[in-house]
């Protein structure tokens, strides 16, 4: 593949549900620790930066992660999009791949899948969230430079500009839009990090695979679920759709 691939992992601590979260030990490593780590096995990912905030309760953070050697980009708190302009412009990749640290599950195979489809299509955005058919925390989001620069022209609504790729996705008539679907619909599966259930559950998995928390995959999570079904959380969520989305691609 020719894309160069920015990986951009969106981060802070001042969430309202968990604040901290990213910061949480899991396996005696801070949840972010091992969401890099799993985001860097994917085979295209040319380089990953964290953007954060400049706001004082973003420091400890920020300080950890340079201590760790990531590349860390602070920005506006209230504007993200901004975030993502910036590391657009200091990177210059062709396209970028947004993650968000509410996904320590990410799992670097369906990343590279969305990656893969993504670059194929040539599309501005593409996603597998916008239908949602993969489990609720492996949300991989595909960007194309060109969708980034255009966006930045245009008169955000402050929604926009805290959502990032809402305006594009929201602007299906003049960018080009696009779903990623799993085969099996694995939609109503939660293994997001919002609450302290979720942590829970968290630290459960990890420590399932501990000495394996680089390497356990979709069909792991799927096996653990056949020994434990009583430790998932099994949550509907709605899907975000827009009737002006122009086409869904499936490989």
């Amino acid at each position: 593949m020719k894309d160069q691939v920015l990986a951009v992992l969106q981060a802070r601590m001042s969430s309202s549900r968990l604040a901290g979260k990213v910061m949480a030990l899991v396996n005696d490593k801070p949840v972010i620790y091992w969401q890099i780590k799993r985001i860097l096995k994917s085979k295209y990912i040319d380089n990953l930066v964290v953007v954060t905030s400049t706001d004082g309760s973003d420091d400890v953070l920020s300080n950890y992660l340079a201590s760790e050697g990531i590349d860390v980009h602070r920005g506006s708190l209230e504007n993200v999009f901004s975030r993502f302009l910036e590391v657009t412009n200091k990177y210059n990749p062709s396209s970028i791949v947004r993650l968000t640290a509410d996904c320590p599950l990410i799992m670097p195979q369906v990343i590279d899948l969305v990656i893969e489809a993504g670059s194929k299509s040539k599309c501005d955005y593409l996603s597998n969230t916008l239908i949602p058919s993969f489990p609720d925390g492996l949300d991989t989001e595909y960007v194309s430079r060109r969708a980034i620069e255009a966006l930045s022209k245009l008169n955000l609504t402050q929604q926009e500009k805290e959502h990032v790729t809402l305006g594009i996705y929201g602007r299906a008539d003049i960018f080009e839009v696009q779903n990623y679907m799993n085969d099996t619909d694995l939609g109503s599966y939660r293994w997001t990090l919002d609450t302290e259930e979720d942590l829970k559950f968290l630290r459960f998995v990890f420590t399932e695979f501990l000495n394996r928390e680089l390497e356990f995959d979709l069909a792991d999570m799927l096996q653990l679920y056949k020994e434990f079904p009583e430790k998932f959380i099994m949550k509907p969520r709605a899907s975000i759709t827009f009737p002006t989305i122009a086409s869904i691609f499936k490989s």
